[in-house]
């Protein structure tokens, strides 16, 4: 089944460390961790374990064994963290990589989640003719979410989540990317910042609106040409993974299957979200090892 998945944590996690006026009270210790660490290493949980440890967790759990780190150039912590030499007690099972996205010369953030998903590929060209699973690491996506990536048949696939069943404020909605889709379910378009009538028109007959966020299955084959082709975001100036997935599915049709699912993604973007993740994990995740 290809047991292979790549984790997204290079980035610079600038909203995380900006504050909010009205946030929600967000415990001191933690609020410092915010400002200095990247945040899939901010402390959470019982025992203060890094928010990775759980996706982690959850990735083992689900059935991958190969796992790459995309780490940005100046980040230590994770490096640390779980090894040197790729893997840590806790992880027994997992063999952990890394690859580092460097930020280019006249910039002050790196390329984007496109170009950190090529230079992984380009480094692991031993999974050529094979698949493997990307993800952000600041969401905890469920061990039912990535088996379903895992076991999927077709070539590619994304999760797509129903709307409804992410328990955000609406207001948050309106930063996730709609999935429109065909009538067999394969994907035909990811809609970045879809206007009320572009959402309205991804609705399926049933009401439902599928979004994004942000976990996909990728044939190496296929994926790999088309990130080396992705043009800067005109306003985020940044390589964009939901870019690549568009231009993969206009070139080839009904390659991605669009996978239904209705639950909640923790997910660990602004200071105020803390305070929920650190209920999520009190309540689903009392007890790890």
């Amino acid at each position: 089944m290809d047991p292979n998945i790549v984790i997204l944590a290079a980035g610079i996690s600038s909203r995380m460390k900006r504050t909010d006026p009205g946030q929600e009270s967000v415990d001191p210790n933690l609020a410092r961790e915010a400002q200095t660490k990247t945040k899939s290493m901010i402390g959470l949980g019982e025992g203060r374990r890094p928010f990775l440890d759980y996706l982690l967790f959850n990735v083992r759990a689900s059935g991958y064994r190969d796992v790459v780190l995309v780490i940005g150039e100046k980040d230590r912590e994770i490096r640390e963290y779980y090894g040197e030499a790729g893997g840590s007690d806790a992880f027994e099972g997992l063999r952990i990589s890394y690859v580092v996205q460097n930020i280019p010369d006249g910039r002050s953030k790196p390329l984007g989640t496109a170009d950190a998903l090529s230079r992984t590929l380009a480094a692991r060209s031993d999974w050529k003719g094979r698949r493997f699973t990307v993800c952000n690491s600041d969401n905890l996506y469920s061990v039912n979410a990535l088996r379903l990536l895992l076991e999927l048949p077709d070539e590619c696939g994304v999760i797509d989540y129903d709307r409804d069943g992410l328990e955000f404020e609406p207001s948050r909605f309106a930063q996730f990317s709609v999935l429109s889709k065909d009538r067999e379910g394969y994907l035909t378009r990811i809609i970045e910042k879809p206007s009320p009538e572009q959402t309205a028109a991804a609705r399926n007959g049933c009401g439902r609106i599928g979004v994004s966020m942000n976990i996909f299955r990728f044939l190496y084959d296929r994926i790999m040409p088309i990130l080396g082709e992705v043009p800067l975001h005109p306003l985020r100036d940044e390589k964009e993974l939901p870019g690549a997935v568009t231009m993969l599915v206009e070139r080839f049709p009904k390659s991605v299957k669009a996978i239904p699912l209705s639950e909640h993604v923790p997910d660990l973007t602004y200071q105020q979200d803390i305070v929920r993740v650190q209920e999520y994990l009190r309540i689903n995740f009392q007890k790890i090892r």
